[in-house]
């Protein structure tokens, strides 16, 4: 997969390309990251990449000319039918089916917009989505963009040393995961679940997942409000709701 990154500051992202997973996937050319800086378009000495509002007002905009050669460039290099996804507080709440979708892709192009954001007239005519990491303001769409790359990289083939891992991650199957355990067996009086000591496989898949819909629920009722569940999690489901009651 191709993402190209149109950023004021691509610095930011050797915390990607040189660190964990990402790094590792980026080496062994699973994933190419292509860092494209607007202050490389533009056409004055001092390389400007901010301008004022129209209408006056606090703060200032990403300069047009420059960000939109960035962009048209970076289709040029990834591929005319990339998509553009502009980081923004107003744009689409991501979540794991988007991310899925987006790894899928062959080309990505992700917009990190910096200062009070970027003119009007960019978004109609170069932007394809925008997308939300929550309903709060950062200072720039890096953290967001470096967030995002994280999550697609995961979605790679042989991104991660066991395939399995992803796809039980939260959100995978709608539902946040189960609890975990590991060594040692008891920890200041606290004992791991009996069942996972059990070598009773079909058990131990049982409980994982009537512990991830215990886990929703508590955490995330939101989540199964919008799910529509197998037989067997509304079995277990009610299971849970039962012993809740008692």
């Amino acid at each position: 997969m191709k993402i190209g990154l149109i950023t004021l500051l691509p610095e930011m992202f050797s915390a990607l390309s040189d660190f964990g997973i990402c790094g590792r996937a980026i080496r062994e050319k699973l994933v190419e990251l292509q860092l494209i800086n607007p202050r490389d378009y533009t056409a004055d000495k001092h390389r400007t990449v901010d301008d004022k509002p129209f209408g006056g007002g606090p703060g200032m905009l990403m300069k047009t000319e420059p960000l939109v050669a960035a962009i048209r460039d970076a289709k040029q290099k990834l591929g005319s039918n990339s998509k553009v996804v502009y980081l923004s507080p107003q744009g689409k709440m991501i979540n794991q089916a988007m991310i899925v979708e987006a790894a899928a892709e062959d080309s990505l192009i992700l917009v990190c917009g910096r200062y009070q954001g970027i003119d009007q007239r960019v978004l109609e005519s170069e932007i394809d989505e925008e997308w939300s990491l929550g309903d709060f303001v950062l200072s720039g769409g890096e953290f967001a963009a470096m967030a995002v790359v994280d999550a697609m990289i995961r979605r790679q083939p042989g991104a991660l040393g066991d395939e399995e891992s992803a796809l039980q991650d939260s959100f995978e199957e709608g539902l946040l995961h189960c609890p975990e355990y590991t060594r040692p067996q008891v920890f200041e009086g606290r004992e791991v679940p009996k069942v996972l000591l059990s070598g009773d496989h079909e058990a131990i898949r049982r409980w994982r997942i009537k512990q991830a819909l215990a886990t929703t629920r508590s955490k995330r009722p939101d989540l199964l409000a919008n799910r529509e569940l197998t037989a067997e999690q509304n079995e277990l489901l009610a299971e849970v709701e039962r012993e809740l009651t008692e």
